[in-house]
């Protein structure tokens, strides 16, 4: 079984702007190889990313996690 001290969850700030890197390249795929589910699913993933980040920086609760940033 291998230990997990060393490993670190990555901050707020860093998994939304995972989501919304991910939005993005899901967009630009969906427009270069014209698959509609693509280009839907990288929309939805960065106005959520967007909007975590922008709840999180006014110092509004999100959930159960007090800021996402």
């Amino acid at each position: 079984m291998v230990g997990t001290e060393g490993l670190q969850r990555p901050s707020s700030l860093e998994e939304v702007v995972l989501v919304i890197i991910l939005g993005v390249v899901l967009l630009i795929l969906g427009a270069i190889l014209d698959i509609p589910i693509l280009w839907t699913i990288g929309i939805i993933l960065v106005v959520v990313g967007a909007l975590l980040w922008i709840l999180g920086s006014t110092g509004r609760a999100v959930g159960p996690r007090s800021h996402y940033w």
